[in-house]
């Protein structure tokens, strides 16, 4: 008879707790960790603030601490770590981000405690700061981390490439997220919230603001739409450049015609529940955890052949095209609200690609097992 998991105890370590896509994976592992025996903490390098995060995590009977620190390269950051891991015991310290794994391999290294690191980003890091900053990062999981986890097959490759790694160390782990199946009534919802009517489609992007992202193309795209076009474009979500694009949105007279601004949701998988089609036409991305939600609400999506998109995208859940083209965006765009049949084909893939990859059971038991061979419980335990 299989019994449930013996408790694992995992402290992740991470450089705050605002809003982003490193964050929002902790809160999805704070759901689907229990069903594994994960128990969860997580230690902020920064002040918890009011961020709603934090909140979250509490909520969900994950305990949470801070370093309390002025600046991420505090120099008391290892001595305060060592501080509460000493107190919390964990098995395992997980780390998130350059700056945490800093601190987080100093800690784990002085306590004898296994260290397991997450590489989230495609860190094209600019100028002699930033390259000195992710030379101090690589260097401490180098000699700290039993393993490095790649969101990505494509972040593997980067990182094998371009830093001196052992590559039996780097393991390609995708994130998943729980499959929260929205109710039919929240498409009419969204879109009667938003102004679309039934004969409209809509097509929705959910990113933050930020340059790299690919929002100038979705605007200009809107602009190149023919004006029978039914297609209405949705930018959800905030962000440092949210107002330059709604300025450049009304200078090309596509805002609240064709593009619509609802701001930052929570509630992803409800709003997606009205699209008809998602968008991601990034410059560059590891694994948008915006997608795994298309994929689970079954909904087709175009995007970006960069970064991890393609893995998340696969052959039949949508349709790839080159980064920094508004006009073949809008044509790819146009073609599939030309076309249901096809949608309704992408969507059934997306949802099948979803159940089979990225459904979040199968993310937090592939950790599960990654922890169990870092600590020599699993068979392919390393000298």
């Amino acid at each position: 008879m299989t019994g449930r998991p013996s408790p694992l105890r995992v402290c992740h370590v991470i450089h705050d707790l605002r809003r982003g896509g490193a964050e929002h994976l902790l809160l999805e592992l704070a759901e689907l960790a229990p069903a594994v025996g994960l128990e969860m903490t997580v230690l902020s390098l920064m002040a918890e603030g009011s961020g709603a995060v934090a909140g979250s995590l509490k909520a969900a009977g994950v305990e949470v601490g801070t370093l309390g620190l002025r600046t991420r390269w505090d120099p008391r950051a290892a001595r305060r770590a060592v501080r509460i891991l000493r107190r919390w015991r964990p098995d395992v310290v997980h780390t998130h981000l350059r700056h945490a794994d800093i601190v987080g391999a100093s800690a784990a290294n002085r306590l004898g405690i296994p260290m397991v690191s997450t590489l989230h980003v495609l860190d094209d890091a600019r100028g002699p700061v930033g390259r000195l900053k992710r030379w101090a990062a690589v260097r401490a999981r180098g000699k700290a981390a039993t393993r490095t986890i790649a969101v990505s097959d494509a972040v593997r490759r980067w990182y094998l490439e371009s830093h001196r790694a052992d590559p039996t160390t780097v393991v390609t782990i995708r994130n998943g997220i729980a499959d929260r199946r929205s109710e039919p009534a929240h498409r009419d919802e969204v879109r009667d919230e938003w102004g679309v009517g039934e004969d409209q489609v809509l097509v929705v992007m959910v990113a933050i603001m930020r340059p790299g992202k690919g929002h100038d193309d979705v605007v200009e795209a809107a602009a190149l739409l023919p004006g029978g076009s039914p297609v209405v474009f949705a930018l959800v979500g905030l962000g440092p450049e949210h107002d330059r694009l709604l300025a450049r949105a009304g200078e090309l007279g596509v805002l609240g015609e064709r593009v619509l601004f609802p701001g930052f949701r929570q509630d992803v998988d409800r709003v997606l529940a009205g699209a008809d089609i998602v968008v991601q036409p990034s410059s560059a991305d590891a694994l948008p955890t915006a997608l795994i939600h298309a994929l689970a609400a079954g909904k087709p999506i175009v995007a970006t052949r960069v970064g991890g998109i393609p893995e998340i995208v696969g052959d039949q859940a949508g349709t790839l095209v080159d980064s920094g083209d508004a006009e073949i965006l809008a044509r790819e765009v146009s073609r599939l609200a030309e076309d249901p049949a096809t949608r309704r084909l992408m969507g059934k893939r997306a949802r099948e690609r979803f159940e089979g990859e990225f459904d979040g059971r199968l993310w937090v038991a592939r950790l599960r097992t990654l922890y169990e061979e870092v600590l020599g419980l699993g068979p392919n335990r390393r000298s």
